[in-house]
Parts: structure tokens; C-alpha cells; sequence
């Protein structure tokens, strides 16, 4: 089959390699129909996430056709079409009883081999993220192998199009939990730190759940315009603010706002101390955008957090968050726990997800599409590929 494989910090390829066959009694091997580039791959290509090999294929947002099941597998059978979360789950260990799905025991051995012993238990594995989160395959290929296909794989109503369900596969599903973790409420004010896929996400949960007041801080222009003409958000451009906050308090009568989302995670252009911190497998973040989501932060606000990380935050202001009383809320997202919920918001309407891609290409045209995505050339949101 062809797939996208790594090869290094900004080396992507389109390889022939061999095809996914079926290892466990409860895998199943799907044909992929549509895939993208998320926000959090440009951290891998940009050689900021340890633990990758040369040959890994990437991807974690696909879904497709069922092709082979394995005998234990139970609800699907070949020719099904579905989604598939980014998140690999067991479905029946400690944490995938309490739906914590993101943070199952049984998916990863990778993250104990590099981590030190006192480290927390290992979250669960991840599609196309590295050995750090399993070394499974990823999705930006013609075919990929599924694990634990019991829990997780969402069937998807023939009358809804591959684009509008697709995002249940990860960023839908994460703006999600990201609003949902920022206790928004009717009436709520809210600042979403990135303009990227996530924080677009975000804005979209952010308003469907209630909220009236929506500030977004990011460099990119045009995705701020975007952003402000689909879900009336107030544009905050770093590159023309020497301090975002500062505006957001002004705005606020001094208070700041109910919470802040952070989608940005450990800065993907990075610094010369970060990269070195990556090659010794302790990548780390200057923290500057947490910084300014701590002060433009409301006293006995919330500081959600799902932008990746993984590894140390520099200068990460303790004390002012504990002086304010800011709870944080932050993790892998529980994709499993809200796809069936989304399926039927993005069925009856309420939520349209897929008016965020502005790129569409095929599979073999994805090391243009990294390019363009991490350059934010033509204006670029979202790219979606299809083998």
C-alpha cells in the first residue's frame, strides 16, 4: 500500500510499504476513505516529539471502510463504514471503566521504556504519534490496522459525507472536551489561545454551549478573519499586540475572562534550548502562551488546556495561579466518550465541523500538503486527503 512515512524533521515521504494484516482476534483492517493533517502533526514533522523512527506512518484523523475483522470482533463486519478515534482503548481496564479512555492501560508499553519509573502510569497508545504512544501505524495511508475495534469505531449514516463526520475522529471531540473543561456556560466568556484547527474546534463548542463573549489570540490574520466571520469571535493578533492579556483584561472591566483554552501546546516553532531538550527525549516549552492564559484568567477562572504537551514548561507562573485560585483542566481528549453524542449534532445540524478545511488533496499530494500547513501558505486551515 502507499502510506506517509517519517524520515526526520521535515522529511515526510509517500512510500510503498507493506500492507496491515490482522495480529489480534479483536483487530480489524480498514480501507481508508479520508484522512487529514492535524495541528499536532506539524510537532512531529517539525522534530519536536521523541521517540519517532524513520519509517513511522503518520496520521491519527481517518475513517473508511471496514475490509477484515477478526473472529472476536463483534458489531462490525466488512463493508461498514466508520470513524476511527485517534485514542486506542481497551475498554475494560481501571481508567476505561470510568471512560478516561485517553488514559487506558493497556494500549502503550512505549512512554515506561523512556519515562522515569516515578513517572505517572503511561497513557493510552495513539495512531500514528510516535513510540512514545505505542508505535501503532498511522491513518495517512490507502489501508491501517485497528486494535481493540470493539471500542471505539463509530458506524456512520450513509446520508452524512466522509468531510462532515471525519473531525469526530479527533479535533471535534477535543474542542469539545476543551469547552466542556472550561465549564462554559450561557452567558460565558471565554479566550481560545490558537487559530488552528483545535482552537477553531474550540470556538465552535465554545458557542454551541452557550457562550457569549469569545476572544481568539493567534498571528495568522486571515484565520482570525475566518474565525471572527464563522463564529463571532474578537480577533487578537500577536504580531500587532505586544500583550494579548492585557487587551482581554481592558476588555473585561480589569477581571479577565471565565476561562481560557489554550490549543496552542508546546510552541511547534520551538527555540534552540527546546530542540535540544527534544534530542534528549525532554521536549519543553517556553509556556508562553499558559503564561498569558493564567493572567487573562478571571479569579476563580479556568485554565483548559488541550494543546500537546509533553514534556517541561519554562517560567510557568505557580504562584500568580495559585494567588488567582485558577483551576486547570487539561489531557489527551476521551474521543470514545463524545463521538456518538457529535454524530447526532453534526446529523441534526447543530454543529458543522467541516466548514474549516480549505485544502483538499489526494493522498499522494500529502508532503505538499505538510508544506503548506506548516508554512500557513494560500491561506491554509485544514487539509483533508483522500487515498
Amino acid at each position: 500500500m502507499r502510506a506517509l512515512t517519517y524520515q526526520g524533521a521535515k522529511d515526510v515521504r509517500m512510500e510503498t510499504v507493506p500492507d496491515p494484516i490482522l495480529t489480534a482476534k479483536d483487530d480489524l483492517v480498514l480501507r481508508v476513505t479520508a484522512t487529514a493533517i492535524c495541528g499536532s502533526d506539524l510537532h512531529i514533522y517539525r522534530g519536536k516529539i521523541p521517540n519517532m523512527k524513520d519509517g513511522d506512518i503518520l496520521g491519527h484523523e481517518f475513517m473508511g471502510i471496514v475490509e477484515e475483522v477478526g473472529p472476536n470482533v463483534s458489531h462490525l463486519r466488512p463493508g461498514d463504514r466508520v470513524v476511527i478515534p485517534f485514542v486506542i482503548a481497551c475498554g475494560s481496564c481501571f481508567y476505561c471503566d470510568k471512560t478516561l479512555f485517553a488514559a487506558c492501560e493497556n494500549t502503550n508499553d512505549g512512554r515506561g521504556a523512556i519515562m522515569n519509573k516515578k513517572s505517572a502510569t503511561p497513557g493510552a497508545g495513539l495512531f500514528g504519534y510516535s513510540h512514545l504512544y505505542g508505535g501503532y501505524a498511522g491513518g495517512q495511508a490507502e489501508y491501517v490496522r485497528v486494535p481493540h475495534a470493539n471500542i471505539g469505531p463509530l458506524k456512520i449514516p450513509e446520508v452524512l459525507a466522509d468531510e462532515q463526520v471525519l473531525f469526530l475522529s479527533d479535533i471535534l471531540p477535543t474542542g469539545y472536551q476543551a469547552a466542556l473543561n472550561a465549564e462554559i456556560k450561557v452567558g460565558a466568556s471565554v479566550a481560545i489561545f490558537g487559530a488552528g484547527p483545535v482552537g477553531l474546534m474550540s470556538a465552535l463548542c465554545a458557542r454551541f454551549l452557550g457562550a457569549e463573549q469569545i476572544f481568539m489570540v493567534d498571528d495568522n490574520a486571515s484565520r482570525l478573519a475566518f474565525a471572527q466571520q464563522v463564529y463571532g469571535i474578537i480577533p487578537i493578533n500577536f504580531a500587532e499586540e505586544d500583550d494579548p492579556a492585557d487587551i482581554i483584561l481592558n476588555a473585561t472591566r480589569g477581571h479577565g475572562v471565565d476561562a481560557t483554552i489554550e490549543a496552542v501546546g508546546f510552541e511547534a516553532k520551538g527555540s534552540a534550548l527546546e530542540t535540544a531538550l527534544t534530542t534528549l527525549r525532554l521536549e519543553g516549552s517556553s509556556g508562553k502562551a499558559l503564561r498569558q492564559c493564567i493572567a487573562a484568567t478571571r479569579r476563580g477562572g479556568v485554565v483548559s488546556v488541550p494543546g500537546v504537551y509533553a514534556g517541561f514548561i519554562h517560567g510557568f507562573l505557580f504562584g500568580d495561579a495559585f494567588d488567582k485560585g485558577l483551576t486547570f483542566k487539561m489531557g489527551q481528549t476521551h474521543a470514545q466518550k463524545y463521538m456518538p453524542e457529535l454524530l447526532e449534532h453534526i446529523a441534526n445540524g447543530k454543529m458543522r465541523p467541516e466548514v474549516i478545511i480549505s485544502h483538499r488533496m489526494r493522498l499522494e499530494d500529502a508532503v505538499k500538503g505538510y508544506e503548506m500547513f506548516e508554512k500557513q501558505e494560500d491561506d491554509c486551515r485544514k487539509v483533508v486527503l483522500t487515498p
